[in-house]
């Protein structure tokens, strides 16, 4: 039975592409849809939120998800990684870095249960948790098939020191979408923790601004969808709050 994004409490952005805005955290999740295939951009904060996006994912396509792309290694972004066994990952050069050691895997623990989830579910999901198996260091294009063609760009350092962005081109009366992760925020203002690079990161929004351009609708990975004007003002915003040209 055929079903529609909204139906699955999910926003239709372009032809076969959309984004869920999941609760909790006010994180962003983003779905491409090719031939036979389909990328979805970040997997939710545990195993169980993973599994439940892969289940609409794969009502609203017919298929299972066979790329999974992560914009940052934030826990409210990666630790439902594991559901989606099968998928090709691909995240940021240097992203293996959190993934694999030892202390690193700790901190992201510490850092979801420090923001409210469940201990148990940040335990399961850390330890479920293995190195994207592509790591991109430049760009990379998927074919996800039917003349759909995704283009995967590390951009960072920023919000992290492995920020990846995706770019959906548009078509034919369908705008092009940029899914930013945590470069951009429009809920609140972009936080900036310990793992953050400051100095780069207006730098980072120049190269979004760039993939996308003027008439791109930008997806930010907390807050409702922006236009070029807002990603400008928040470069603009961080540079001054940084004091980086």
């Amino acid at each position: 039975m055929t079903v529609t994004w909204e139906e699955l409490g999910w926003q239709r952005l372009a032809a076969g592409v959309g984004r869920c805005r999941l609760t909790g955290w006010d994180c962003t999740v983003g779905l491409a849809v090719g031939d036979g295939s389909a990328l979805l951009v970040d997997a939710g904060s545990s195993l169980t939120e993973g599994a439940r996006l892969r289940g609409q994912a794969e009502r609203l396509t017919g298929h299972r998800v066979t790329h999974l792309a992560l914009t940052h290694p934030h826990f409210d972004h990666v630790l439902g990684a594991a559901a989606f066994s099968g998928a090709e990952v691909f995240g940021a050069v240097g992203i293996d870095t959190v993934f694999d050691g030892g202390q690193a895997r700790e901190e992201l623990r510490e850092d979801a249960v420090r923001n409210g989830l469940d201990a148990s579910l940040a335990e399961e999901a850390v330890d479920a948790l293995v190195p994207p198996r592509h790591r991109v260091s430049g760009e990379w294009t998927l074919d996800l098939g039917g003349g759909r063609q995704v283009l995967l760009a590390n951009v960072g350092p920023g919000h992290t020191a492995h920020d990846l962005a995706v770019l959906v081109p548009g078509s034919p009366g369908s705008p092009e979408v940029v899914f930013c992760g945590d470069l951009v925020e429009e809920s609140g203002e972009p936080q900036a923790g310990p793992d953050a690079v400051p100095s780069h990161w207006p730098a980072a929004l120049d190269r979004l601004l760039d993939l996308g351009g003027e008439d791109a609708l930008y997806v930010p990975g907390h807050g409702a969808v922006v236009d070029a004007a807002f990603v400008r003002a928040q470069r603009d915003a961080l540079a001054a709050r940084f004091g980086v040209s």
